[in-house]
């Protein structure tokens, strides 16, 4: 499902990182980082939410509003029934839609705010996602106080909240179209190969969208999926060729991106709700602001993984979300 616009706009985007992220490439991006994981707070979960607050916080300043001047808050994370997102709704008091689409869930809050602001239910909204490294492999797979040894093609949840404005004011970059993308299951039970469980929603979701929009790869100065990492990018491109007979041009992954993975132990590179937008709010719009980029297409994928569905031997189904931006 393809849908179109002409008066939404990303006005604003905000920043807030962990201290592996803050060690990465695109540092000096971000509008705040912390160099440990807990952010003054008692536990990894409370951190998270607390990545959330601040995101907002970060947004509402810069767009100069109040929490009371916002219409509608949407926000995702990968806890247990959104309990970050949950948390942080019930202190900013603004009207909330908690979702879920796993690491595609940043690109899924911008299909649906974009069609509130599109068809007037909202003037605007704010879109936040969050991510957390202890939290999440807490609740996935192992607390890293194991110290359990992971495969080299392990990807390294992210720690961080991003946050984007959403309103018919004309500025900032416009929001063009998206696609709205289809499970998908490879069979994968691995909870660790992430980059192979989601490489085919993603190389379908991209598909469709040209398909749907008429539209060339090189119609794109950029196209950027979510957290696929180095083996799973790598699996994207063949697939692409082997499936659509489609050559990937000007494409990249922001999870092989948001890390030095040379020197740092993140095995595979990033994932997480908050990996697409880390490296998209920072490094890719402060590209498209300066016009060395002019079309974008964001490309977030998300492994839907469920502890008693793996624990019971099923596979890992897979989604993929993609939202068009162009410079207006």
């Amino acid at each position: 499902m393809t849908n179109y616009y002409n008066n939404v706009f990303l006005n604003m985007v905000s920043t807030v990182s962990g201290p592996y992220e803050a060690n990465g490439p695109f540092s000096k991006l971000y509008d705040k980082s912390y160099n440990d994981f807990y952010f003054g707070e008692k536990t990894f979960e409370q951190a998270e939410s607390k990545l959330i607050d601040e995101s907002v916080d970060v947004l509402l300043n810069k767009i100069g509003k109040t929490r009371f001047q916002i219409d509608l808050h949407i926000s995702g994370d990968l806890m247990n029934q959104i309990a970050s997102s949950n948390y942080a709704a019930g202190r900013l008091g603004i009207p909330y839609l908690g979702i879920y689409s796993a690491c595609a869930s940043s690109v899924e809050g911008l299909i649906i705010g974009a069609n509130m602001v599109e068809h007037k239910v909202v003037n605007n909204c704010i879109c936040t996602v969050s991510s957390h490294n202890n939290a999440a492999e807490k609740q996935f797979r192992y607390p890293v106080e194991y110290g359990g040894p992971k495969p080299r093609y392990t990807t390294f949840t992210t720690t961080g909240g991003c946050s984007a404005y959403l309103s018919r004011e004309k500025k900032g970059i416009r929001i063009d179209s998206s696609t709205i993308g289809t499970v998908c299951d490879m069979g994968i039970k691995d909870v660790y190969n992430m980059g192979g469980v989601m490489a085919c929603a993603c190389g379908d979701t991209i598909y469709k969208h040209l398909m749907n929009t008429k539209r060339e790869v090189g119609y794109y100065d950029l196209i950027l999926s979510g957290d696929l990492g180095i083996y799973g990018k790598k699996m994207l491109v063949e697939y692409m060729k082997t499936e659509y007979n489609v050559d990937l041009k000007n494409y990249d992954d922001a999870a092989s991106m948001i890390f030095d993975i040379d020197n740092q132990p993140v095995y595979a590179g990033g994932s997480g709700p908050a990996c697409l937008p880390l490296v998209a709010y920072s490094y890719v719009i402060d590209r498209m602001k300066k016009g060395e980029l002019r079309r974008v297409l964001l490309v977030a994928t998300g492994a839907l993984m469920n502890t008693s569905m793996v624990n019971q031997k099923l596979s890992i189904p897979s989604i993929a979300h993609a939202i068009s931006l162009e410079v207006i």
